[in-house]
């Protein structure tokens, strides 16, 4: 037998909140928990059995600290919660909720999403080297960049190194205007974007005049020796194993590394073995290194692009 229940919202922010765009959050809130949910006004109505009724709510409430104060809340925060639910990890989701790495220039807060995003930024920060492998939209760059660029401006490291070879994925760079440095930038361009939701672009100017922050392909760090630098390598499953080796042995004293890919988009040659498949098998269990696999379950996009992941993983299999 059906029942109805209604949560009166505090404001019509929090209402906003909730709900999403276009109503997105709502949908997913009735295809998670079986119940209707319809919101009027500031009210949340919803229609179900006792049991949906009952999931609905706690679903809703377990998102309360973020929508009470007008938070915008995203399908990967639902999907999140109704995990934590039904694994009875409440508290580890509100700490991880107050665990904000920085405010992008917007005001916005940026912290991790889900469960998997907030053990790969446990792993960088407590080992000296970190491997991320998922797919595209997990924040495996960007999350990393953001630690990075916060411990530069708190001048825990003094140098911030963004690296990532220049691999054509099906376009000759010959081709491509300008000279060398113009060629590469639009391979580099994902990790200026996350540097500029935290940091000013003059101020980045800057600091990269001053040689504090690089951003460089991976050829140009052969020979160099990494001392009290936050490095990042950026589409590793694009290096070759002599490439990835060359850059793991660049870092030295007081410094820190995180290696990211996708190990499913290899542009390298058929016959290529890509360095990251490589690295992932030597060094699995080698102390002081961790590894961190996130998977579609972890997109922050488009949820489209949730499940066009989800479709090629499928087809793959």
């Amino acid at each position: 037998m059906e029942e109805k229940t209604t949560i009166e919202l505090p404001s019509q922010e929090s209402a906003l909140a909730l709900s999403g765009d276009r109503e997105e959050n709502l949908k997913i809130l009735s295809k998670q928990t079986g119940a209707r949910v319809v919101l009027r006004g500031q009210d949340l109505l919803i229609q179900g059995t006792p049991n949906q009724i009952e999931l609905c709510t706690r679903l809703v409430r377990s998102l309360s600290d973020l929508w009470i104060h007008g938070k915008p809340i995203t399908s990967v925060d639902i999907l999140t919660a109704r995990q934590a639910l039904d694994t009875q990890r409440q508290d580890e989701l509100s700490e991880m909720r107050q665990d904000i790495l920085a405010k992008n220039r917007r005001g916005e807060e940026i912290r991790a999403k889900t469960f998997r995003q907030r053990s790969y930024i446990k792993a960088i920060r407590s080992h000296d080297l970190t491997f991320c492998i998922g797919p595209a939209g997990t924040g495996k760059t960007f999350l990393a960049t953001i630690l990075a660029a916060q411990s530069l401006l708190a001048n825990d490291y003094e140098r911030l190194i963004l690296t990532r070879p220049a691999v054509e994925a099906g376009e000759k760079l010959g081709f491509l205007p300008g000279d060398l440095q113009q060629k590469i930038n639009p391979y580099l361009r994902p990790l200026y974007d996350a540097l500029y939701e935290v940091i000013e672009p003059e101020k980045i100017a800057n600091l990269m005049e001053r040689g504090i922050i690089e951003v460089a392909p991976l050829a140009y760090m052969r020979g160099r020796t990494l001392n009290r630098s936050f490095v990042i390598l950026d589409e590793a499953q694009n290096t070759t194993p002599a490439q990835m080796k060359m850059v793991l042995t660049r870092l030295g004293f007081k410094s820190r590394m995180v290696v990211t890919g996708d190990i499913t988009q290899t542009d390298l040659p058929f016959h290529q073995q890509s360095g990251l498949n490589v690295a992932q098998k030597i060094l699995q269990n080698v102390e002081g290194i961790a590894f961190c696999n996130l998977s579609q379950a972890d997109v922050v996009r488009n949820p489209l692009v949730q499940r066009i992941v989800a479709a090629y993983e499928s087809h793959d299999k």
